[in-house]
């Protein structure tokens, strides 16, 4: 999500297979259906360590910080992340208790629009696991930019991308705008290192789904990360199956560069709703149309680590 001139060292853009399966429905407690999905669960020796279920009807600040910012994140973002744009109420059309990271069109601090974003950085850190999120995710084009990813815990002693990243999600892409594929359209991504000569390593993997993520649907987004390598599956609950959208070895150690040298460390989680910044191709108020009813949302249904 940090993201500053990059040496790019790879992006292939895979076609995702779809099964038929469904979720389990319920009832809600606020009157409709919803879908009972618990993620991938207890499986292949991972057991579960920490969780935010975000049914309490606010936000647990024993577990998240809220940023309240507007320098941008390095990306030209357009928005200032503000505490009034994030909440934790009830899905209005699934009816589930979330997170609700919300973009609004007004003027604040110098921008044309705020949004929300938090982080467990010093509330909880890990290294190595299996980590998801359950998203329902806003129609992003033009101009939206959500994100669920993980930032080295020592960011604020080594800098970036000295502490590490990696980015499980995150869609509105150009190339997505430009090829109208911008509801499919996503990637992960992991950088690395210090930089030489105004460039740094990353790897980047873009992909198309073969169905829309943006359908008024929750999605799982799951990040298996361990020794030997960081991998990334969509509705991986829904279809065992499914093949990584990314994967990364991470033993290589040699060089200052060598990837295994800034990914088995702790990290933390954050997640975020941004506006415009050079991921989207769009740096003006003016081009951003996703906001043109006034406002968006970006709705967090869970978020579970799990560890072996």
């Amino acid at each position: 999500m940090i993201k500053r001139k990059a040496l790019f060292l790879g992006v292939l853009f895979p076609i995702a297979i779809a099964c038929s399966c469904t979720a389990e429905k319920i009832e809600s407690d606020n009157g409709g259906e919803q879908e009972k999905n618990e993620g991938t669960g207890e499986t292949d020796g991972y057991r579960l360590v920490w969780e935010d279920l975000f049914d309490d009807g606010s936000l647990d600040e024993s577990k998240w910080r809220i940023e309240v910012n507007g320098d941008g994140g390095g990306n030209a973002e357009l928005q200032y992340y503000r505490s009034g744009n994030v909440s934790v109420g009830t899905d209005p059309i699934k009816k589930n208790g979330c997170l609700i990271l919300t973009a609004v069109k007004e003027d604040f601090g110098g921008k044309n629009f705020t949004s929300g974003r938090i982080n467990t950085s010093g509330k909880f850190e890990f290294t190595h696991g299996k980590v998801e999120a359950r998203i329902r995710l806003p129609r992003t084009a033009n101009g939206l930019w959500p994100a669920f990813w993980m930032l080295g815990a020592d960011y604020s002693e080594v800098g970036w991308p000295r502490c590490g990243e990696i980015d499980i999600l995150e869609m509105g892409n150009a190339s997505g705008i430009g090829a109208g594929s911008q509801d499919r359209y996503f990637n992960g991504a992991c950088h690395w290192g210090y930089y030489i000569n105004g460039g740094y390593p990353n790897y980047a993997k873009a992909s198309t789904w073969s169905y829309s993520l943006q359908d008024d649907e929750y999605h799982l987004y799951t990040c298996v990360w361990d020794e030997s390598a960081v991998k990334m599956y969509v509705d991986m609950d829904k279809y065992p199956d499914v093949q990584p959208y990314y994967e990364m070895g991470l033993t290589e150690m040699d060089g200052d560069w060598a990837v295994g040298k800034y990914f088995h460390h702790d990290f933390f989680i954050v997640l975020n709703l941004a506006v415009g910044g050079y991921f989207t191709g769009i740096l003006n108020a003016g081009g951003i149309t996703a906001l043109n009813n006034g406002s968006a949302s970006m709705y967090v249904d869970f978020v579970k680590v799990y560890q072996k």
